[in-house]
């Protein structure tokens, strides 16, 4: 089994064979306890399962902690499944720096705050940069934001400031998602 690395964290690469649905809830309960040992109540947490984990989808969790709205999310892997293991291995991998005091709440709340609407800022980031609605390629994107932010800089013929900026922020949602 080959390692991977998210979010500067690296693990095994999920190997999920079997009885899918049953270690997506065992997955999401995990994440649950994790994120209760810092102190978040199991009410303020979100990790939706779809009818089918074997399915390809994007798994997400998002919580609240003093007010502020945390997500993370992967659509990387072939299997629902597979992308909820990543978030729980993240989320894990975080959760033990603050209990081992290498990192500070302040910033693990930096790190994940999200707006509510930021699936939605995805699609719409995706769609102004010329990607499929599904596209995880950060170098594909990269690549269509340069070709866009050249033609569309201020101090271009034709350029726009308004354009360049929204291309700009198009491009940090991703990047953000996708590093």
């Amino acid at each position: 089994m080959a390692n991977i690395t998210v979010k500067g964290h690296e693990f095994k690469e999920p190997l999920i064979r079997d009885s899918f649905d049953r270690r997506a809830l065992q997955f999401k309960n995990s994440i649950i306890t994790l994120l209760k040992k810092i102190g978040i109540p199991e009410d303020d947490i979100n990790v939706e399962l779809p009818p089918m984990a074997f399915r390809r989808g994007r798994a997400s969790a998002s919580w609240y902690l003093e007010g502020q709205h945390l997500y993370y999310s992967y659509n990387r892997s072939r299997k629902y499944v597979d992308n909820l293991y990543v978030v729980l291995k993240v989320i894990e991998s975080e959760v033990n720096l603050i209990l081992n005091e290498e990192k500070r709440p302040e910033q693990f709340t930096v790190d994940f705050y999200e707006e509510d609407d930021v699936e939605e800022k995805r699609k719409e980031a995706r769609e102004l940069l010329g990607v499929e609605e599904d596209c995880n390629d950060l170098e594909l994107i990269s690549q269509n934001y340069k070709q866009m932010a050249k033609s569309a800089h201020p101090d271009v013929s034709g350029g726009s400031t308004e354009k360049f900026k929204a291309i700009n922020n198009a491009h940090k949602i991703l990047k953000r998602e996708l590093v």
